[in-house]
């Protein structure tokens, strides 16, 4: 169980659903238009590239950095249509420096919680529509896990001991004045659940995770010496394996989620009632100091809950 989690940690990064660490990884040198220099950018030079990608994905000097996410989760059978389920309210936090090499390195932690579907309503009971049943909300906490991001993506070191995780690169893209930053990646890995003990929370021998993601920023921004971080927009979908907390009982399909996001400025700049959900739900989000032991949703899941 320990081996397993562990892993799914890892691949999955600091979030249940967002995949924190997989948010920094990699893109090819070069980018599909304006990779010759064209906008000023220089692809080629190792460092230039491991400073634009820390502009456009966190800071280029010693900050905590927020990021926002909106997530709108949909269930999908394996045919039909997809069916709103609810929406989760991600709050990313990654404690950025820059290191002697020319790389930066990060310490990720994130909290979700889950809300009516296009909502704020914050809910912690959900009634699955496809089984009918009562189902207790688990918004999830994960981090600090650490990474290290270079000028290809996360260094394969980036954590001790570590295999690199199996993110696809693609080309980073010049569209008319900004430049976006896409990724992706797939994963499978055993269910470290019992299925004939957790037979409502068993989604199958094994999990899946696709995720594809795209950050973009002004190459102004990206360019200006007086920065040391570009505000930037970021998207992503994913499909994945049902999680245990849906009670999807082993049936057909995934959850397929599609999110868009943002930098902010600081903490502050949380809408209120976003801020409110979080320190209700998740509070150690605003409490790094003393956010020290390594917290791990799935870990955590099968600690305190029971099989249904």
């Amino acid at each position: 169980m320990a081996e397993h989690d562990a892993e799914r940690r890892r691949l999955l990064g600091a979030g249940a659903l967002t995949a924190g660490a997989c948010l920094l990884a990699g893109t090819t040198a070069r980018a599909a238009f304006g990779g010759d220099g064209q906008h000023g950018l220089n692809l080629e030079e190792p460092r230039e590239r491991a400073r634009i990608r820390a502009m456009v994905l966190g800071s280029t000097v010693e900050e905590t950095v927020y990021t926002l996410y909106r997530l709108h989760i949909f269930g999908w059978l394996g045919d039909g249509n997809l069916m709103p389920f609810f929406t989760m309210t991600n709050l990313n936090a990654t404690r950025w420096r820059p290191l002697p090499d020319g790389n930066f390195s990060g310490t990720v932690y994130e909290a979700s919680v889950y809300s009516k579907f296009d909502t704020d309503d914050l809910i912690d009971v959900w009634v699955n529509p496809v089984t009918g049943e009562r189902r207790e909300v688990w918004h999830d906490v994960g981090g600090p896990v650490p990474v290290q991001l270079g000028p290809d993506g996360i260094a394969p070191t980036a954590v001790a001991n570590a295999k690199p995780a199996p993110i696809v690169p693609l080309r980073m893209e010049v569209i008319g004045d900004v430049l976006f930053v896409p990724h992706q990646a797939a994963f499978a890995f055993p269910n470290p659940l019992d299925g004939d003990v957790w037979k409502k929370e068993y989604s199958g021998a094994t999990l899946y995770s696709d995720l594809h993601f795209v950050h973009a920023a002004r190459v102004a921004d990206v360019l200006d010496a007086s920065k040391t971080r570009a505000v930037s927009f970021s998207q992503f979908q994913n499909l994945m394996s049902w999680h245990p907390w849906l009670g999807m009982g082993g049936r057909p399909g995934r959850t397929y989620g599609k999110a868009y996001g943002s930098k902010l400025a600081s903490v502050e700049q949380l809408p209120r009632v976003v801020r409110a959900n979080l320190e209700q739900a998740t509070p150690q989000i605003f409490d790094l100091a003393n956010w020290t032991k390594r917290r791990n949703d799935f870990a955590e899941y099968v600690r305190k809950r029971k099989p249904s």
